[in-house]
């Protein structure tokens, strides 16, 4: 019936997988391409594959990754924000933590009790037991609906500011293609390292 910071909703591992998962969820292609400044064209292409494509040849272009999991894990602005949301939050957990224990500790007293209660107390109790429940549940829920509320304040800033660090990355970098998913990368082409300095210097 524990609620707890420590082995529930805030442990780093589950808070990093949590809000990364939110942010990737409504931002999608945010954190996706840039085509260069110098290589930009009246004329916009559909899409950054085929501007790169038609702005140099394939062997010429110049293509950048990145995790965006492991900027909103490892940047400095992400660590930041998930540190303030685990103080807005501690107060209320332990609340509900307080009502989990109350809750276990009469369910224990009943089972203990209920033989040798009568029967309009057995059923006085079940009622109290369910209400207890009931009320916990739904707290439970508001918890965790003010929860993905909040993360996704404070990530989609992080994102909006990557978003703008890639750009920039890629204009004075002369990239032609940054992308964020992929089934196998290059080292060599991985710049999300680049992209969490530019953002922890506030760049």
């Amino acid at each position: 019936m524990s609620f707890s910071l420590a082995h529930t909703k805030f442990n780093k591992r589950t808070i990093n997988q949590l809000l990364v998962a939110t942010v990737l969820g409504v931002s999608a292609s945010s954190v996706a391409f840039a085509q260069t400044a110098g290589k930009a064209a009246d004329k916009k292409p559909a899409n950054a594959a085929s501007a790169a494509a038609e702005s140099a040849p394939v062997s010429n272009i110049k293509i950048g990754f990145v995790n965006t999991e492991k900027i909103l894990r490892d940047s400095a602005p992400a660590k930041d924000a998930q540190t303030k949301i685990e103080g807005e939050f501690k107060k209320r957990d332990s609340e509900l933590q307080k009502l989990a224990s109350t809750l276990r500790t009469k369910y224990e007293s009943f089972d203990k009790n209920a033989p040798v209660m009568s029967d309009s107390d057995r059923t006085k109790a079940q009622r109290e037991l369910s209400d207890l429940d009931t009320d916990l549940q739904r707290k439970r829920r508001e918890f965790q609906e003010d929860f993905n509320r909040r993360r996704n304040e404070a990530f989609s800033g992080i994102v909006e500011k990557a978003n703008a660090a890639i750009k920039n990355i890629a204009e004075k970098q002369n990239y032609d293609l940054i992308v964020q998913d992929a089934v196998t990368v290059s080292p060599r082409i991985d710049i999300t390292d680049t992209v969490i300095k530019a953002l922890d210097n506030g760049k």
